[in-house]
């Protein structure tokens, strides 16, 4: 984990918010944006995994956060992260895929919430949404890598240039 000052502000939000919930297994619901945040590699990644729950799960506004000091770069990919229930799943999905940060939070979270070990007593919507959840996994992957070859590609292209 990464702690900064505002990383240490988003887990004592995140927990004020999400200390009462427990998850489908019945444990303390901290303990999963704890787990995506340990996933991510700086710190506003770290910010957005500790967050990501906590306007869907509160009455937390995107406003609010911005007032708290959280950066436009955190709300930006909170906003993409934070799910309307009126919104097809995949559209929401392909929304994340244009925002790196989010893409990283989101795999993270999928992976995550795709681990049926977590559940006591598995059912069949736990396997239909687990087997919904690793299709998107695949898109976002496959999104994630098509940027890294792009960047590759774009660097090599730069350094064949420059003598």
């Amino acid at each position: 984990m990464i702690y900064t000052v505002m990383t240490k502000k988003a887990i004592k939000l995140m927990y004020e918010i999400h200390k009462e919930q427990v998850d489908k297994a019945g444990m303390p619901y901290v303990l999963h944006p704890l787990h995506v945040a340990e996933e991510m590699k700086d710190e506003t990644s770290t910010i957005v995994a500790l967050l990501h729950d906590v306007v869907e799960d509160s009455n937390i506004t995107f406003d609010k956060l911005s007032e708290l000091g959280f950066s436009t770069n955190v709300i930006e990919s909170l906003k993409l992260l934070t799910h309307n229930e009126n919104d097809d799943y995949f559209d929401y999905i392909k929304k994340i895929a244009t925002n790196p940060i989010s893409t990283s939070v989101k795999l993270a979270d999928l992976k995550h919430n795709s681990d049926l070990t977590r559940i006591d007593k598995i059912t069949d919507n736990d396997i239909l949404r687990t087997k919904k959840y690793k299709k998107c996994i695949k898109f976002l992957e496959d999104v994630q890598s098509m940027k890294n070859e792009n960047c590759q590609t774009k660097s090599n292209n730069r350094s064949t240039h420059i003598r």
